[in-house]
């Protein structure tokens, strides 16, 4: 009797690969490809998030690198329009590849708009499955995250001679500024207000401060949290200047999240921050704006060894003594100890001791490591963004005496 098996279906057909994940070392690990297709150099991450794939691949902190996710099952809830974090959903700033252990599977959830698959095409996000993502997570930890390329091809034919070499030029995240690639291209107003159950997100009443937010790549829930709490707030670009800034006159100063090397962005936003910082305006800053804020008052910073990226980290408050889990996402860190006096460091992280915080002792300017807005993750941060309304309140009832 014929044998009528499907070549196709067999356990035992062995597929081509349709897409490679080339180290800098010249490690080779194969896969299967979905996305955009090409090839592209980055960094290479993990990310242990349970929820949020859609907010994390849309933040454009992680611009220049490429996102492996410990959760094994991304994408069977789908996408939609709301869970973008990036302003300018055509720039597409944000990771530029994505790995998954498992095969995406059929979307599964009355908010879903759309499949992964589209969507990673749209954003021009090269992604693979098929990975052991525990091993590839373990050897980000002993080793340090990785340069790397990642490519995806259809026909599974590739140059891997070639693809090792753009792996091991690739220079790497140190000393790079990226900021000024996901920032925008002009002043804006924002007035969305936070996601509610059943109605979706809001629009802003009245308002009582102005805030100006400098987007170094700034997520949107950060500007909904401030909006919620009834700030006019506007939005500039990285490489605002001082004076641009004074001429809107603003009651509170935001210096947001972005990507890259801080150090290299602070060739132009330190100059301007320290005129800032003469001026008694409350200044608030997160994740790369905290790196910002550090180096402005006489810190450095440093490369991390793997990076901090997920939504289970916990960090305690030094002002308030409670350990709160937040969610983080950045490679590079303030370094405790280059802190100068009148600078206290506010919060530190609990699984290694870096620093997560920090305040101008008696002055309303603080900032923390961390993304206390979430999207994804737990909100117990929230508390952050209170405390700086609560900071201007407090200096517009000194200037104007109620």
């Amino acid at each position: 009797m014929a044998d009528t098996t499907d070549a196709a279906t067999s356990p035992w057909t062995e597929t081509k690969p349709t897409a490679l994940l080339v180290l800098a070392d010249g490690t080779v690990i194969e896969g299967k490809g979905l996305g955009a297709t090409g090839s592209v150099a980055a960094e290479v991450c993990f990310n242990t998030a349970l929820t949020g794939y859609q907010e994390i691949l849309t933040d454009p902190s992680y611009a220049g690198q490429i996102v492996t996710f410990t959760f094994p099952h991304i994408g069977n809830i789908g996408t939609n329009a709301e869970d973008a974090e990036d302003l300018n959903p055509a720039a597409r700033a944000g990771a530029v590849g994505a790995i998954f252990k498992a095969d995406v599977t059929a979307p599964s959830n009355w908010r879903s708009a759309g499949h992964l698959t589209e969507w990673l095409k749209k954003r021009g996000i090269i992604a693979m499955t098929g990975i052991d993502t525990r091993a590839l997570t373990a050897l980000i930890r002993d080793k340090g995250a990785p340069n790397a390329v990642i490519a995806h091809s259809p026909d599974g034919i590739f140059d891997v001679e070639a693809l090792k070499e753009k792996a091991r030029a690739w220079h790497g995240l140190v000393d790079l500024d990226l900021a000024k690639d996901v920032t925008s291209g002009q002043s804006s107003a924002w007035d969305e207000t936070p996601w509610v159950w059943n109605e979706g997100f809001g629009n802003q009443g009245e308002t009582w401060m102005h805030v100006v937010a400098v987007d170094f790549g700034v997520k949107r829930n950060i500007l909904r949290l401030l909006a919620g709490l009834g700030a006019k707030v506007t939005v500039v670009p990285a490489k605002s200047s001082a004076e641009d800034i004074l001429a809107l006159k603003p009651d509170g100063i935001f210096l947001s999240n972005g990507p890259g090397d801080p150090a290299a962005t602070g060739e132009y936003a330190v100059p301007a921050l320290k005129t800032l910082l003469q001026t008694g305006i409350p200044i608030f800053g997160i994740c790369l704006g905290h790196q910002i804020l550090a180096l402005a008052l006489g810190g450095q910073t440093v490369k991390m060894h793997q990076g901090h990226h997920g939504a289970n980290h916990p960090v305690k408050d030094h002002t308030t003594g409670k350990v709160e889990i937040v969610s983080m996402n950045h490679g590079f860190a303030v370094d405790r100890s280059s802190l100068p006096q009148g600078v206290e460091e506010t919060h530190v992280s609990l699984f290694d001791g870096s620093n997560c915080g920090i305040a101008l002792a008696g002055k309303p300017v603080f900032s923390v490591q961390y993304h206390p807005e979430a999207s994804p993750g737990p909100q117990d941060s929230h508390y952050l963004f209170r405390r700086f309304a609560d900071a201007i309140r407090a200096r517009k009832d000194e200037i104007v005496p109620a």
